[in-house]
C-alpha cells in the first residue's frame, strides 16, 4: 500500500487526469441513459403521469417476475421492436432491466429513436424486489 501512495504523490497529474476522466465518463454515461428514478418514484410517475415500464430482460426472466402492465422487449431486439411503444412516445418512458446495467444503454438507444421523456430505474428489477413492491409472474 505505501508504493500506491508512493506512486500517486510521483505521479500526481496523471493520476489528477485519470480520475478527472472516469468521473467525466460515469457522469456522461448516466446522463446519456436518462436519469435514473427510485422504485417509490416509479410508482408515482406510472398512476400519476401513465408512465410506461419497458423491461429489456429476456423474456424468460421477465415471465419469472415483472413490474404490473411492463411492455418486454428484451434488449438485443429493441431497435427491431420500437414499434410497440412508438404509440407513447410522448408520454414517460422508464427502462427497466435486472440490476440497473442494461437500462442506461436502452435508454440512450429510445433517446436517439426520438423519445424524449427517458428514465431508468435505479438498480433496476433488483431493486423493486428488496423495495418489497410486487410483481406478476407469467406472460406480460
Amino acid at each position: 500500500m505505501a508504493r500506491f501512495f508512493e506512486f500517486v504523490s510521483n505521479n500526481l497529474l496523471l493520476v489528477s487526469l485519470f480520475v478527472g476522466l472516469l468521473v467525466l465518463f460515469i457522469l456522461n454515461e448516466a446522463r446519456r441513459g436518462g436519469r435514473s428514478v427510485s422504485a417509490q418514484e416509479l410508482v408515482n410517475l406510472v398512476n400519476r403521469d401513465k408512465a410506461i415500464v419497458v423491461d429489456v430482460r429476456d423474456r424468460k426472466e421477465f415471465d419469472s417476475g415483472h413490474i404490473v402492465d411492463s411492455v418486454n422487449i428484451p434488449f438485443a431486439n429493441l431497435d427491431k421492436r420500437l414499434g410497440d411503444i412508438e404509440k407513447h412516445r410522448e408520454r414517460p418512458v422508464v427502462v427497466v432491466c435486472k440490476m440497473g446495467q442494461h437500462s442506461g444503454a436502452a435508454g440512450a438507444a429510445l433517446r436517439k429513436s426520438g423519445f424524449t421523456n427517458v428514465m431508468r430505474l435505479s438498480g433496476g428489477i433488483a431493486e423493486w424486489r428488496n423495495s418489497s413492491l410486487p410483481l406478476v409472474k407469467g406472460k406480460g
